[in-house]
């Protein structure tokens, strides 16, 4: 018990993991599949909805407009969201949609845990490749860590810190 008292009052240090002492890098572990689900589809409607919006009807016109130009429109709309995520990730390390579920982007090997600027667009190209895959969606299901496909190409994971 005074083990305890010691590291509680600071006057010891908390006993670490063995693969962190010998690392000297703490151990991640992603966050739970369903939380971060719900964050995907809460940066869903809180940065897509209104990209749509604004590239659809202020930009192209219409939704005619749209039609008639819908690669280019798709084009737009895939820049604008991947650099808003993408700036979220590297300076905040979390989106809207993280924030709300109390979820952070670290990078385990990084010295503070933030994940460079590669490692965040490669991580976003994955993601999108993922959410078009059935690997990908399938993934975090049957993996131990239950990371996805791009937590694996970019060496990052989504952390819970309540």
């Amino acid at each position: 018990m005074s083990r305890w008292r010691d590291v509680k009052q600071g006057r010891a240090e908390a006993p670490r993991k063995q693969e962190e002492q010998e690392s000297g890098t703490p151990e991640y572990s992603c966050a739970p599949v369903t939380l971060r689900l719900k964050a995907f589809l809460t940066d869903t409607f809180m940065i897509t909805m209104p990209i749509l919006y604004i590239i659809i009807y202020l930009i192209m016109g219409s939704r005619e407009g749209f039609r008639e130009h819908l690669a280019e429109g798709w084009f737009y709309i895939v820049v604008i969201h991947m650099s808003i995520v993408v700036l979220l990730w590297r300076f905040k390390t979390q989106t809207p949609g993280m924030k709300a579920y109390d979820l952070y982007l670290v990078d385990p090997q990084s010295e503070g845990g933030r994940p460079g600027w590669i490692k965040c667009l490669l991580r976003y190209v994955m993601m999108q490749t993922a959410i078009l895959s059935i690997f990908g969606l399938i993934l975090p299901f049957v993996m131990k860590h239950k990371e996805g496909l791009q937590d694996i190409v970019s060496g990052t994971c989504i952390v819970h810190k309540p």
